[in-house]
């Protein structure tokens, strides 16, 4: 007679709750490699500005301004398909709105910020070429690559973010250097920047070269690669999670951009007053202006139900956009950029003393950083509601 014995499978011991701790920390950390890459950056331009500076050991006016962002736009040119910008190419909704935020309310809004320190601060702790500096930062056009990028990870239009792009970046030389001297408050403290008597030739060229080699080109490089092989274009972006290269050049950017601020003691010559009104500021700048961009994307039920009816023609000309060009709206609406920002401010106030156009830059300087680490939030809330809209797409505000 033979007796069978039953063995109860071993249950799996539960990790200890350090091990989980750590885990869950470690899982936090990668999430965050941006801003710790960032972080990384800032250190290195510090101690070592002379690497990435402009004209700097590894010439990044070439390798970073041209390498780099021409990486991005590939990358969008191979992810983007081209039904979705010709498409966008006539969205002219959208084309007033970024353009129009982007041109128009924000310096309107930064000008009465300006005169509303101007009255409260008669004994000038507020450095008056910082005030100069956001008025010009009001001025410039939307970033070339970050606003991309984001609108990409937050699960937004990111064909509609490269068309106002390359939009927002050809107005730009035209409009900014006029805008900026117009809205210059009329008091004496501003006469250095009112008269701007730099050679703004030279600046279109590059401007308009970087425009072309660094974005136009590499997205036409980009688009034919995938119109003749779409499916492998598709395998490899998701096999090897290649937009994720994009992010990684943003930290690049940002490393050329201290690198060359540090190089110039800009940031060293301010008072810690300045500073600290500065980043402060530009932290709580930028996160109005996001929920500005929104509500104008997406304003309330009442005003997006108004017509119009023009010889048989209905409009709704406040009808809410949907929640995938509302985010490429918010990342493209607030955002300025340093690439265009910083060339077009020293040819523009070229017989100044270097000591001047580089506290002049700061808020660009800064600004154009905060907003690539304040946005990289933002890419967790735009992300999770525009997953809302894809499950319950009625009941999204």
């Amino acid at each position: 007679m033979s007796t069978t014995t039953t063995t109860t499978p071993l249950k799996p011991q539960p990790q200890p709750q350090w091990l989980r701790a750590l885990k869950t920390a470690a899982l936090f950390l990668l999430h965050q490699w941006l801003l710790i890459g960032i972080g990384v950056a800032c250190v290195l331009a510090y101690y070592f500005p002379n690497v990435a500076k402009s004209g700097g050991t590894i010439r990044s006016e070439y390798s970073i301004l041209y390498g780099a962002m021409a990486l991005i736009f590939l990358i969008s040119g191979l992810s983007v398909p081209r039904e979705k910008l010709l498409l966008h190419l006539l969205n002219y909704r959208l084309h007033i709105l970024v353009q129009a935020f982007s041109f128009l309310f924000i310096p309107a809004f930064i000008l009465a910020i300006v005169h509303i320190i101007l009255v409260a601060d008669p004994h000038q702790h507020i450095d008056r070429a910082l005030l100069a500096g956001y008025i010009f930062l009001a001025c410039i056009p939307t970033t070339i690559a970050s606003n991309v990028v984001m609108t990409r990870s937050a699960g937004g239009d990111d064909a509609a973010a490269l068309v106002e792009v390359i939009i927002a970046n050809f107005l730009g030389p035209f409009v900014t250097a006029g805008w900026t001297v117009t809205l210059l408050p009329k008091e004496a403290g501003f006469d250095v920047w009112r008269v701007g008597d730099g050679d703004l030739g030279s600046m279109y060229r590059d401007v308009f070269k970087q425009l072309g080699l660094a974005v136009l080109l590499p997205l036409v490089v980009g688009q034919l690669v995938r119109w003749l092989w779409t499916d492998r274009v598709a395998w490899v972006l998701n096999k090897y999670k290649v937009p994720k290269i994009s992010t990684a050049c943003l930290i690049l950017l940002v490393w050329s951009t201290f690198s060359s601020c540090f190089a110039t003691g800009a940031l060293q010559s301010l008072s810690a007053s300045s500073i600290i009104f500065v980043v402060l500021f530009n932290i709580a700048l930028y996160m109005f202006l996001t929920v500005a961009c929104f509500c104008f994307a997406r304003p309330p039920p009442i005003l997006a139900r108004m017509s119009v009816t023009m010889k048989g023609t209905t409009l709704r000309p406040f009808d809410q956009l949907n929640p995938y060009e509302t985010i490429a709206v918010c990342f493209c609406g607030p955002a300025k950029s340093t690439a265009l920002g910083i060339p077009l401010l020293y040819a523009m106030w070229s017989s100044l003393d270097l000591y001047v156009k580089s506290k002049t830059s700061v808020p660009v300087l800064l600004y154009t950083t905060e907003q690539i680490c304040v946005a990289h939030f933002f890419v967790y809330g735009f992300g999770w509601w525009r997953t809302l809209y894809d499950m319950q797409p009625d009941r999204l505000i």
